[in-house]
């Protein structure tokens, strides 16, 4: 599967804490607030941002697997998790961690799930997170996911779907083509075959809704308004070599100009979804 370097993730991991949907994520607090503990298993979770963001929305007592085949994000989590909570303590390949009045035991998993997600987790889980995941899985992995999830009898959160859409003002006269293309480029296969792309959240809550769950979903959009951001800057460049890589737009250079130093607001939209049992 597709991979993300720990640089990027720590990048981005601010503006997708101040984007993920408010009403979404209450729905999995709300779920889960009647209960003692909860065991989670989070997919690519690259360096942890999954746990950092719902652990204090979670019961007291947690369990995580931290799932990605990346020996290098998992390195990365394990260090930027014993930063982030009170205290931390090793133990093999895994942590336990204090966060205030939260007890987090943490398992670090390297594991390629692209043909079996429900081969990541424990029998005891029961909520699957992923996050920037589902728009480089295919159509049939997200519904083998939903399969797996409804035959655990869990709840899954998937947040910050890409969901298509590219907003910036002031306009170019090149925003619809580098959109589309972009988005074509979405979909090609990222290892888990042809990527669902832009239709990613909506395979999800379709799926779910057929299993008989129900689903709370809203959007996410990152809002970037410092063109000279690292983020921003890291951002537009990716979507042009993309868009490059197509061969569908003549002039992405100028875009990528315009972008650079004209830009007042660049909008990248997220779906998130949470759903459960009902």
């Amino acid at each position: 599967m597709t991979g993300f370097s720990p640089s990027w993730l720590a990048l981005r991991e601010p503006a997708d804490v101040q984007a993920r949907n408010v009403k979404v994520v209450d729905a999995c607090r709300r779920h889960f607030a009647d209960r003692e503990s909860v065991t989670v298993c989070d997919l690519g979770t690259g360096t942890g941002a999954s746990l950092r963001a719902f652990a204090d929305i979670l019961p007291e007592r947690q369990h995580w697997t931290l799932v990605d085949h990346d020996k290098r994000n998992l390195a990365a989590a394990g260090e930027a998790l014993t930063a982030w909570a009170d205290t931390a303590t090793r133990s093999g390949d895994g942590l336990t961690l204090q966060r205030g009045p939260r007890q987090i035991e943490v398992a670090l998993r390297v594991f390629d799930f692209a043909k079996d997600p429900a081969a990541a987790w424990t029998a005891e889980t029961n909520l699957v997170t992923a996050s920037a995941l589902l728009d480089l899985a295919s159509k049939g992995w997200i519904a083998r996911l939903a399969n797996a999830v409804s035959k655990q009898k869990a709840a899954v959160l998937a947040t910050l779907t890409f969901d298509g859409t590219i907003i910036a003002d002031p306009t170019h006269a090149l925003d619809k083509s580098v959109a589309e293309a972009f988005c074509l480029h979405q979909t090609r296969n990222k290892g888990f075959g042809p990527a669902a792309g832009p239709d990613a959240a909506n395979v999800l809550q379709q799926s779910m809704e057929r299993l008989g769950y129900k689903v709370v979903a809203g959007s996410s959009p990152w809002r970037l308004q410092d063109h000279t951001s690292k983020l921003f800057v890291r951002t537009v460049e990716g979507i042009a070599d993309a868009v490059r890589e197509t061969g569908k737009v003549e002039l992405v250079d100028d875009w990528l100009e315009a972008r650079l130093n004209h830009t007042r607001l660049l909008e990248i939209g997220h779906h998130d979804v949470f759903a459960s049992r009902k």
